[in-house]
């Protein structure tokens, strides 16, 4: 993809794709890593992230068309899209079919060694990260109203303005989601959080 493009804006860029599909990989390459970092913290296992971030990714793909540039950032698109892969799943408790099996990737081995070496590193980090573990596993636990609102804070270090974006709510609802999923949080930890 011609490195050209990364400047353009957001709306540019939409109209951009809307004649070259193939533009897409450059939404991909800006936000790939947010939003897989963001689906991690939610749910703790690689392959299950790899899974619902790839969903996210190809159902962003398959709407791309009917997004409009609104105020609204592609990137809290893409948040909206990935939360809301992750409250179906733990909704059904289903696993998804691997994505990866579904897609005939043209450079398949480039990727997959792409995902193998992010594994890896993300492995290694949070095995060094216990404390955070144990906070993980106190958040998946929770009523998933407070998952969200709590991983979109902290762990995406998400303006208030920009998680009610992303969810769709007041300011007022979010700070009473806040407040009493940390406090639930609190309970469920042996040590002090967020203060």
């Amino acid at each position: 993809m011609n490195k050209e493009i990364i400047i353009l804006n957001e709306d540019e860029l939409l109209k951009l794709i809307k004649e070259t599909p193939e533009a897409f990989s450059e939404i991909f390459e800006l936000y790939y890593k947010p939003i897989f970092g963001y689906v991690l913290r939610r749910t703790g296992e690689f392959d299950l992230t790899a899974d619902i971030t790839s969903e996210t990714f190809l159902k962003a793909f398959i709407n791309i068309n009917k997004f409009n540039y609104t105020g609204i950032s592609i990137k809290v698109w893409l948040y909206r899209i990935a939360t809301n892969e992750i409250n179906l799943f733990y909704r059904s408790k289903k696993k998804y079919q691997s994505v990866f099996e579904r897609l005939n990737l043209t450079h398949s081995t480039e990727f997959k060694n792409f995902i193998e070496f992010d594994r890896n590193v993300i492995e290694e980090e949070m095995l060094q990260h216990h404390q955070f573990n144990i906070v993980l596993h106190a958040v998946k636990v929770l009523p998933l109203k407070y998952q969200t609102a709590i991983a979109l804070r902290y762990f995406e270090n998400k303006s208030n303005k920009e998680i009610c974006e992303i969810l769709q709510m007041k300011e007022g609802t979010l700070k009473s989601l806040l407040s009493r999923g940390i406090e639930q949080l609190r309970n469920k930890c042996d040590f002090n959080l967020i203060n």
